[in-house]
């Protein structure tokens, strides 16, 4: 298989109809194609799921253009699946999706791949499958600074921000009736807008995964203004959606992410998005986690 990374550049200018011979056969698969594998070969179209403002993971850049690191590891699937297909190319077509219809829009059919920052858990794979591991975080708290809030033990009777549809509303919910806070919940539509409702002190705290809190800290440019506080109270395993019972799409996923990671692309792609400046000059500043490079490890990429 050709390794990833080398093609992504041929697969920005395919997005753009660009074409050139195929270079390989077919992949041989076991069973004929699905009806969704049969329409992406025959359109030689792929839907890629994506969000507006779910910093480095998935945005709308400076141009316009939908980017992002769960959007660079999904052109690479994209790239292998033409490769299996046999197929020169396979055009993006980019589809919207947001915290509350991202399941749906997968399971429904509407997009072949969801490239967010959307976490695995058991409930979503009753619905939907998951590549490996892209990514592990956890929910931490974010207050303005000068706040006395300094972790869950502050919050009792206070006002939380949190954006529906995510795994961080469920785990504050639960937080909230195992430790009897009395929270008031504030539910906003996005990061952006949870972060404002912070800022005009209709909340206390805003509760959401730490890499996107420094995400839109980093968009917005008020970082100064705000305190990422307290330890992580839950785990967050992000992986690249995919519909259920897709086998050819569900391995081309793993053996792209296992390719990426033995070749330690990997590495190069999340210090793109997550280490070194982005596209317009923000900066996340989250060097790679021990439990994200493990997870890589599981995958095949070499020890340092």
């Amino acid at each position: 298989m050709i390794r990833p990374l080398r093609v992504l550049a041929a697969l920005a200018c395919a997005a753009a109809l660009a074409g050139a011979p195929a270079s390989a056969a077919p992949r041989e698969w076991p069973d004929a194609l699905s009806a969704r594998m049969q329409r992406i070969k025959d359109a030689q179209v792929v839907r890629l799921g994506y969000r507006d403002s779910a910093i480095p993971f998935s945005y709308v850049g400076p141009d316009g253009r939908p980017v992002g690191y769960s959007l660079d590891l999904c052109l690479a699937v994209v790239a292998t699946l033409a490769e299996d297909l046999g197929v020169p190319a396979l055009r993006v077509e980019y589809v919207r999706v947001t915290p509350v219809d991202r399941v749906e829009r997968v399971a429904s059919g509407a997009v072949d791949l969801e490239c967010g920052a959307t976490t695995i858990t058991r409930e979503r794979r009753e619905r939907v499958a998951f590549s490996p591991v892209i990514f592990v975080t956890g929910t931490r708290l974010a207050v303005l600074r000068g706040s006395p809030i300094r972790g869950l033990a502050d919050l009792a009777g206070r006002r939380v921000a949190v954006v529906g549809g995510t795994t961080n509303e469920a785990a504050m919910r639960d937080v909230d009736r195992l430790r009897g806070l009395g929270l008031t919940f504030v539910v906003a539509a996005d990061y952006r807008d949870a972060l404002a409702v912070l800022a005009g002190g209709r909340a206390d705290a805003l509760a959401a995964d730490e890499a996107l809190l420094r995400g839109v800290l980093a968009e917005t440019g008020t970082a100064r203004d705000f305190r990422v506080v307290g330890p992580m109270f839950s785990f967050e395993p992000y992986g690249i959606m995919a519909p259920r019972g897709e086998a050819a799409l569900a391995d081309a996923a793993e053996r792209t992410l296992r390719a990426l990671a033995q070749s330690r692309e990997i590495v190069w792609l999340y210090d793109r998005w997550f280490v070194r400046p982005l596209p317009g000059g923000l900066s996340v500043g989250l060097p790679m986690s021990v439990e994200l490079r493990r997870s890589f490890e599981l995958l095949g990429l070499p020890p340092e």
